[in-house]
């Protein structure tokens, strides 16, 4: 009961990854790759909590940040003074730098994701309303004839492909812009009036309440015989099997950027640690020293911090599956692919089979939720280890009032910039993918840091067991093999 109490940290990682990794860019692989890349989907949520609880361990011992301790690691770096003392940026926080740029265009797409949800419910414009109406038509369309094409009756087969053909061209509208503007700004204010605490809690039994309804969806499909999941199917998606690339698409490439921020991403690895000290687990534990009760402390609270991160481990791959095994059965079997502005629409159409007129209302208010959780409590989170970087790299000084000070001015910066990126961008899927990729290029840097960390600073009196350090070599080959994919298909594809 003692260690139930105190577990958190891992939860709020849940509830901030189900909008960008699993509702979005799962789905999309799903749609694209079938049932071929269940395999990757499983693997890619498991292997990466070896580096994310060791990654954990290194701070409670140390009672370092994480920017602080990659900081700390060998290899190039850039070195400077200025009035506050000496410069230090190794090569690993330069490129943290890159990706942090990059997460701000991932939740630049997950405020569009937003802004596209509310305006579907509550279109601002007439041209909005109308644009909603001829793409649900077309979603709902699209099903009808799935269904018509597996019961094989032509008659409705060529009446629904001649409605779907002659549906008239989608109208300009900015509605979903104008919804992430607002959105962005309640988003600062709440940052700014420090409400994280209330709307954690209430983001994470909302996204709990629709993982539960997806979940539920998926097993009231096996009863339509349209859509059912076979068993086959099952087994197929567990082969290790690739898809070939079709209609343009390219799953093989969508899954390895999926693979990057489903489950702990790289972005979630590292912050993971600054929820662990918001918790207290590392001031609990107390300063590192040679005595007994100190060894007690760190071994007992590294315990609470391995059943946090399994038991999260645990809830967001049971709700990744289900995303993923969605996306296969419904839009990728109808060949309905989120992207751009119809992203939203699209996903909504995974819960038309069993909700029917009510799958739209349900999926909306659920990916309200989902997104916006996603959104806040990344970007606090990403304001906080922004504001740690430039104290870590020397460029400000370590002082407790500029920290907080700063925090807040990022609490209004970051969400500017990000509706920015969707304003001029306004294409989330490939704004999250991108962020993807270059979350895959930084998790063999953070499987070469956890190595390190192993061999080189951990304390021997903790222990580590052989299985455990041929699980942290796995994930480091498997993060390896990933991120020099990446960079080969970005280079010469």
């Amino acid at each position: 009961m003692g260690i139930l109490r105190n577990l958190g940290p891992g939860l709020i990682l849940a509830g901030s990854i189900v909008g960008s990794g699993e509702l979005i860019a799962t789905t999309r692989t799903g749609a694209e790759a079938h049932f071929d890349f269940l395999w990757l989907i499983i693997i890619g949520c498991v292997i990466k909590v070896f580096a994310q609880i060791e990654f954990g361990r290194h701070v409670i011992t140390f009672g370092k940040s994480s920017l602080e301790s990659l900081n700390e690691l060998p290899g190039p770096c850039f070195h400077s003074t200025n009035k506050h003392g000496k410069i230090r940026a190794n090569w690993i926080l330069i490129f943290w730098v890159v990706m942090f740029l990059s997460i701000l265009g991932q939740q630049g797409g997950i405020v569009g994701g937003v802004g596209q949800a509310l305006a579907i419910t509550l279109p601002i414009t007439e041209q909005g309303a109308e644009k909603n109406k001829i793409l649900s038509d077309k979603v709902s369309l699209t099903i009808k004839l799935k269904e018509a094409e597996s019961s094989i009756d032509h008659e409705s087969i060529e009446l629904l492909k001649s409605k779907i053909k002659n549906l008239p061209p989608l109208p300009e509208a900015n509605d979903d812009l104008y919804w992430s503007l607002l959105i962005s700004g309640l988003t600062i204010f709440l940052l700014l009036n420090g409400k994280f605490s209330l709307i954690e809690k209430f983001c994470i039994i909302l996204v709990s309440s629709f993982t539960l309804i997806t979940i539920l969806n998926l097993f009231a499909l096996q009863a339509n015989e349209s859509w059912a999941i076979k068993l086959d199917e099952i087994i197929h998606g567990l082969s290790f099997s690739f898809p070939k690339n079709e209609n343009g698409l390219n799953p093989l490439m969508t899954a390895l950027a999926t693979f990057g921020i489903i489950g702990v991403g790289a972005s979630e690895i590292l912050v993971y640690p600054y929820w662990c000290t918001e918790k207290g687990y590392g001031a609990f534990t107390g300063k590192r020293d040679q005595s007994i009760e100190w060894l007690a402390r760190a071994k007992g609270w590294i315990k609470v911090m391995k059943w946090d991160a399994w038991g999260s481990m645990l809830i967001y791959t049971f709700c990744t599956i289900a995303f993923y095994l969605l996306g296969a059965s419904i839009l990728g079997r109808s060949g309905l692919v989120p992207a751009g502005s119809e992203m939203i629409q699209t996903l909504s159409s995974m819960y038309s089979p069993v909700f029917g007129k009510w799958a739209q209302i349900i999926f909306l208010v659920g990916s309200v939720a989902v997104l916006f959780s996603t959104f806040f409590v990344a970007l606090a989170g990403q304001s906080r280890m922004a504001v740690d970087a430039l104290v870590t790299s020397g460029l400000i000084p370590n002082e407790s009032t500029l920290r907080g000070k700063l925090i807040k001015s990022l609490g209004v910066a970051l969400p500017l910039i990000c509706v920015t990126c969707y304003a001029f961008f306004p294409k989330p899927v490939l704004l999250i993918l991108i962020s993807g990729s270059m979350q895959a290029l930084m998790l063999p840097i953070v499987g070469f840091a956890v190595l390190y960390f192993r061999y080189k600073k951990s304390d021997k009196r903790i222990g580590h067991s052989k299985l455990w350090d041929t699980m942290l070599w796995i994930s480091f080959i498997s993060f390896l093999i990933l991120g020099a994919y990446q960079l080969y298909s970005k280079l010469f594809s």
